[in-house]
C-alpha cells in the first residue's frame, strides 16, 4: 500500500490568484527558461525564500554557530554558482528566480548546444538522454553545481551520443549559421555607416556649391 502518511507540500503558491505583475513575470519565465507549468516556478520561488529566510535570520547574529551556518549557506550557494566566492549574506538576499533558473539543467543543456531549443532540452532530459557525469538526470529543474557543469553530456546509451546523429548535425549547422550571421552583421553596420557618411558629404558639397 505504500507509506500511509500524508506528505507535506514543500512549496507555497501565490497568496492571491490575480496579480498582474506576478503573472507577467511567470509568463516571461516560462518563455525564457522553458518551464512547463507554474508549479515549477513556485517551487523555485519557495526554495529561494528559504535561502533568504535563513540569510535574514543569520544576518543579525554574531555567535559561533551563526558564523558556521553562514559559511555553510554561502559555500552551498557558491557550489551551485549562485554567488561568488567570499560573498556576503547581502548577496544571498539579492538572489532572484532568474539567477536560479540559469543554473537549471534544462537551461544549461540548451546553452551548451546539446539541444536546439529549450523545449527540446526538456524533452531530452525527461527521456533519459542527458547525463551529468555518469548519472542520468531526468529532472529539468535539477540545479547543476559548478563542478558538474563541465560534465553535462549525452547519456552513453543514448542514440544522441553518436556524433553523426541527425539532431547533432542539425545543431552544428545551426551554430555555424549563427556564427556567420554574427560575423556578417558588423560588416553590414560598417557599410551602412560608410553610406551615411557619403550621403552627408555629398549634401555638404551641394550646400557649399549653392
Amino acid at each position: 500500500m505504500g507509506d500511509p502518511r500524508r506528505l507535506k507540500k514543500k512549496y507555497s503558491g501565490p497568496t492571491h490568484p490575480w496579480q498582474k505583475a506576478r503573472i507577467k513575470e511567470e509568463v516571461d519565465l516560462m518563455k525564457g527558461y522553458g518551464y512547463r507549468r507554474k508549479t515549477e516556478i513556485w517551487k523555485i520561488r519557495s526554495e529561494l525564500g528559504r535561502y533568504r529566510q535563513q540569510a535574514r535570520r543569520l544576518i543579525g547574529l554574531r555567535t559561533e554557530q551563526a558564523e558556521k551556518e553562514k559559511k555553510q549557506l554561502i559555500d552551498k550557494l557558491h557550489r551551485l554558482g549562485l554567488v561568488p566566492e567570499g560573498a556576503s549574506l547581502d548577496d544571498v538576499l539579492g538572489l532572484t528566480i532568474r539567477d536560479i533558473s540559469e543554473r537549471r539543467l534544462q537551461t544549461l543543456v540548451y546553452k551548451k548546444k546539446l539541444a536546439s531549443s529549450l523545449d527540446q532540452a526538456r524533452q531530452l532530459i525527461v527521456h533519459r538522454h542527458i547525463a551529468v557525469g555518469n548519472k542520468v538526470i531526468t529532472s529539468p529543474n535539477y540545479l547543476v553545481s559548478v563542478e558538474e557543469e563541465a560534465v553535462i553530456n549525452y547519456a552513453p546509451k543514448s542514440p544522441y551520443a553518436n556524433p553523426n546523429h541527425p539532431i547533432r548535425v542539425q545543431a552544428l549547422e545551426k551554430e555555424k549559421r549563427e556564427r556567420v550571421l554574427k560575423e556578417e552583421k558588423p560588416k553590414e553596420v560598417e557599410e551602412e555607416k560608410e553610406i551615411e557618411s557619403e550621403d552627408v558629404n555629398s549634401e555638404e558639397a551641394k550646400s557649399e556649391a549653392s
